[in-house]
C-alpha cells in the first residue's frame, strides 16, 4: 500500500523565477495589446461597399484582409 501526499506549501514571497516569468507574461500582453488590429477592422467596417470594392475587399472578408500578413487562408 502506498501513501501519497499532495500538500504543497508555497512561500509567502514569490520566487525569482515566478517573478521573472510573470514579467515576461505582462510584457507579452502589453505587446499584443499594442498591436491590436481592432481599430483597422472598425475603420474598414465603416466604409461603404463601393469603397471596399475599390480596395478589392468584400465586407465578409474584412478580418481576412486585416490579418492577411499573419494567416495564410
Amino acid at each position: 500500500m502506498a501513501i501519497t501526499y499532495t500538500d504543497i506549501h508555497h512561500a509567502e514571497r514569490p520566487s525569482v523565477f515566478s517573478r521573472f516569468f510573470a514579467a515576461i507574461g505582462h510584457a507579452y500582453v502589453a505587446y499584443a495589446n499594442s498591436r491590436s488590429r481592432l481599430p483597422q477592422i472598425r475603420a474598414l467596417e465603416a466604409k461603404s461597399d463601393e469603397e471596399l470594392a475599390a480596395m478589392g475587399v468584400k465586407r465578409d472578408e474584412i478580418a481576412r484582409y486585416v490579418f492577411r500578413d499573419v494567416f495564410y487562408v
